[in-house]
């Protein structure tokens, strides 16, 4: 990677990171930074995820994957799921109130929480040594902000925004 890719790299991973803690929307980065392809997305994610791990007590405490569901895919006008990252301020439980400032222009989505009870290795897992490795699973409600303006959204912007994950609430 050139001195030009990572200083646009960089760019975009501060504007998406002073849109978030500004809660105000941007437009694209995929056009305003000139984004292109996958791990140019997947690296501006990893640059604003280290920036939030420099933040006192900080920490992942878990990853998620969005656009399942064909029908969203088709409404977001992308072919293929997306992968982020879960801190651990993200997290509230049933009953908690969800501070609504801050977040931008949310969505919510009912999904299944898995709890990995055991670490899985370093290989992708077999569907049984995967199933065997779920400890548990909880009801859960993702809450879905994006910064990018409207929700136009491509892939590489929703990725680059940590696959537009904002909060999450787990049920019991």
């Amino acid at each position: 990677m050139n001195a030009t890719n990572i200083a646009a790299l960089t760019a975009a991973a501060h504007a998406i990171r002073r849109a978030r803690i500004e809660r105000r929307v941007i437009p694209r980065i995929s056009g305003t930074h000139r984004l292109e392809g996958l791990d140019a997305a997947y690296e501006v994610a990893a640059m604003t995820t280290r920036a939030r791990l420099e933040e006192p007590g900080r920490r992942v405490v878990g990853l998620k994957v969005g656009l399942t569901s064909v029908a969203v895919q088709k409404q977001l006008g992308v072919d293929q799921p997306d992968f982020g990252l879960l801190f651990d301020d993200m997290e509230y439980l049933d009953g908690d109130a969800v501070p609504m400032a801050r977040l931008i222009q949310p969505k919510i989505e009912a999904e299944v929480a898995f709890v990995v009870g055991r670490d899985l290795g370093p290989e992708a897992p077999s569907w049984s040594e995967f199933l065997a490795a779920l400890a548990y699973a909880l009801p859960a409600l993702e809450i879905v902000d994006s910064v990018i303006q409207d929700w136009k959204i491509t892939l590489v912007d929703t990725i680059a925004d940590n696959a537009s994950s904002a909060l999450y609430v787990l049920g019991h």
